[in-house]
């Protein structure tokens, strides 16, 4: 079976995690809901990756709907789900938690007071499956205004500082991400371009953030998506 991958925003998409499938010969479906295409059923697919976009998670769009329909279908089915930015404040709605606006916007490698977004696993989660072989803090480039409001029977894996809930799991397999591990300095160079946030700041300023943490950024991503692919097992 193949992985599916929801795009929300066609700037949008697996990043690093696609490079991992590739190497380890993993099949994937690439479909981007802006352009029109439809959310498939989830029980066709081995695992759901879905990815940011400039939607909020409490639109009443036909498109957020049916997003938020998949989702839900995909976690009561057992289907191995991850979300980033977007794809978990969906995760979290769909499963009876609640988005809202985050007290400042978080946009970019470092925060307000000029150092670099990190979260930091929570007191007890350092085992989980997920997070295996990673440190208990680990940098994160981030974009986006909104944050969520868990529910009890969901579990905070990580936090930030600016932002408490950055890394969150439902069920047995469904995890949600607030900010971006699956970025390339390709994918950067096309946000600084189109983002209206990102176009507010210094583009080399943020380019050369990235450069410093870039190798640390890679192995940290490269084994997180890794052990979310052992979890689904596919490899």
């Amino acid at each position: 079976m193949k992985v599916l991958v929801v795009k929300n925003i066609p700037e949008e998409g697996p990043g690093i995690l696609k490079d991992i499938m590739d190497v380890n010969r993993i099949l994937y479906d690439i479909i981007d809901l802006d352009s029109g295409e439809i959310f498939p059923d989830p029980q066709k697919y081995a695992a759901v990756l879905v990815f940011g976009g400039p939607d909020s998670a409490n639109d009443s769009t036909e498109k957020m709907n049916d997003e938020l329909k998949k989702v839900r279908k995909a976690v009561e089915n057992g289907i191995p789900y991850m979300g980033i930015c977007l794809g978990m404040q969906v995760l979290v709605k769909a499963c009876g938690g609640k988005v809202r606006k985050n007290d400042i916007k978080e946009v970019g490698f470092k925060g307000p007071d000029s150092e670099y977004f990190k979260i930091d696993v929570c007191p007890g989660r350092e085992k989980e499956s997920l997070l295996k072989g990673l440190e208990s803090s680990l940098k994160i480039f981030h974009l986006h205004g909104e944050t969520v409001v868990i529910t009890d029977e969901m579990e905070l894996l990580a936090t930030g500082k600016f932002c408490r809930d950055q890394v969150v799991k439902v069920g047995n397999n469904a995890y949600g991400f607030q900010g971006h591990f699956e970025l390339t300095s390709h994918m950067l160079d096309m946000w600084l371009k189109t983002d209206q946030d990102l176009k507010t700041l210094n583009g080399d300023d943020i380019r050369n953030d990235f450069r410093i943490i870039h190798e640390e950024y890679r192995d940290n991503a490269e084994k997180l998506f890794t052990n979310f692919l052992h979890i689904a097992g596919l490899i």
